[in-house]
């Protein structure tokens, strides 16, 4: 199916000082806050079966970051970065991907991990304490996550860069939130990847707080608008709106894949809980504001639209009962890991053979003769 081009951001957006002046632009938008098509979402039409395939995936998304919520809170998780309330932004733009993309997350994209094969005990791993990564980045592509704010922009463009050098076409994606977005790291990759005009899609999950700072004290002008400042293509769009964050993407990303320079889409999203489970989110934002946003429900709003184009209850039911599964695996897996064995580490610390050898030798020696074992 042909569908529209849709609207890339201007680089100076419109302002609307009296009624006689244009209005200002709102970010991509096919289904609206109540569920139902805008003139848009009408002009592209739906692909039910790929919207059914998102909804499933945000709803396992949730099942399993409430879980682990709760999981650290009962002292089984160490820490929890919740993805509640971006679930579209995440999933509608990671089935937008290639499976041979290279995606650089940061630390709350665990629903992109579930789209991308990872299982809830990979996902849990690092959170629990007892590794940097629970999976291999070469087999998923997908890197494990990037804890200090910022830096996986860097990786992705120095990737994208290695990429480009080994003839691979490939694109680089990176998600990043708004707060990262007001680092140096952040900044330096735009401007690299954009003077390279390097292969990479920065997807931004603009979730209104960087901790407990708004955006409105971080940014002077939109992300979007500073993006397309450095020379990258720009797109915005609503962020709670999983059907637009894929169309937006899948145009952004064959943009970057056809030669055209490196991309950014701005998604505007929400985050329900805190920063983190160590973060209090009370003391810095009101009631009204989380209860304006929760109208603004990803999965509600998609499970709207597709009981408007006919998809029968049972099914809701049916992807229901797969995300309490979900959440069940996710509590087994949890309580099943184990730390890591010692002696791994030695085989870890260098990527070709060395001398640490011998010492791992050692090692597995002492525990045999005081009958440790491994």
């Amino acid at each position: 199916m042909s569908h529209p081009a849709l609207s890339q951001t201007p680089a100076v957006p419109a302002t609307r000082t009296d009624p006689s002046a244009p209005a200002a632009p709102v970010p991509v938008q096919l289904v609206g806050p109540d569920g139902r098509l805008t003139d848009a979402g009408r002009a592209r039409g739906v692909d039910v079966d790929l919207a059914r395939r998102l909804y499933r995936d945000m709803v396992r998304a949730r099942a399993l970051d409430r879980e682990a919520v709760a999981l650290q809170r009962q002292g089984e998780l160490s820490l929890w970065l919740q993805c509640e309330g971006q679930e579209a932004a995440q999933v509608g733009s990671v089935h937008a991907l290639a499976d041979r993309d290279h995606i650089f997350p940061s630390y709350r994209e665990h629903a992109v991990g579930l789209v991308r094969g990872l299982t809830p005990a990979q996902l849990l791993a690092q959170w629990c304490g007892i590794a940097h990564a629970g999976w291999d980045p070469a087999e998923h592509h997908l890197h494990f996550n990037s804890l200090v704010l910022g830096t996986q922009t860097l990786h992705a463009v120095g990737y994208a860069l290695g990429c480009r050098l080994d003839g691979d076409d490939a694109v680089t994606v990176v998600y990043f939130g708004d707060g990262a977005a007001s680092q140096g790291d952040v900044n330096e990759a735009f401007n690299w990847a954009a003077t390279m005009a390097l292969p990479v899609l920065f997807v931004c999950q603009n979730n209104q707080w960087a901790i407990s700072t708004p955006t409105s004290k971080q940014f002077g002008t939109s992300l979007h608008d500073r993006a397309a400042g450095f020379g990258l293509r720009s797109w915005w769009v609503d962020g709670n709106d999983a059907l637009a964050v894929h169309a937006v993407t899948a145009e952004a990303v064959e943009s970057v894949r056809r030669g055209q320079g490196p991309a950014l889409v701005e998604a505007e999203t929400y985050r329900i809980g805190g920063h983190s489970t160590s973060d209090d989110p009370k003391r810095y934002r009101t009631e009204e504001e989380l209860d304006a946003w929760r109208r603004r429900d990803p999965l509600t709003r998609l499970r709207t639209a597709l009981t408007d184009l006919g998809v029968e209850a049972d099914w809701f039911d049916a992807v229901d009962a797969d995300g309490s599964e979900l959440a069940a695996r996710t509590r087994a897996e949890c309580q099943a890991l184990a730390g890591p064995d010692l002696a791994d580490l030695f085989a870890e610390v260098y990527a070709d053979p060395h001398p640490v050898e011998r010492e791992r030798a050692s090692y597995e020696a002492h525990l045999e003769a005081t009958g440790r074992g491994r």
